[in-house]
């Protein structure tokens, strides 16, 4: 799985929660890169996002992490 995004120096703004929440309703998982010019810790930056957009942190691995969040309407990917 690529990337979907990527988090720059700027770190969190208003647009990038947004586009990953619109993201997420989509697609129910989503892959974030940080930049090398970020300089905030990847696993803040994933508890952050994973607030501010009501989903879960899958996994983080160096400067990528995974968020999840079920589609309410047709949920592609059950859980046991």
């Amino acid at each position: 799985m690529h990337a979907t995004f990527q988090v720059g120096k700027s770190s969190l703004t208003p647009e990038l929660t947004e586009a990953v929440g619109e993201s997420l309703q989509k697609n129910e998982l989503v892959k974030i890169a940080i930049l090398k010019n970020c300089l905030d810790d990847p696993g803040e930056i994933a508890q952050i996002m994973a607030e501010r957009t009501h989903s879960e942190v899958v996994q983080v691995i160096g400067k990528r992490f995974v968020l999840y969040r079920p589609n309410k309407d047709k949920p592609g990917i059950i859980l046991p």
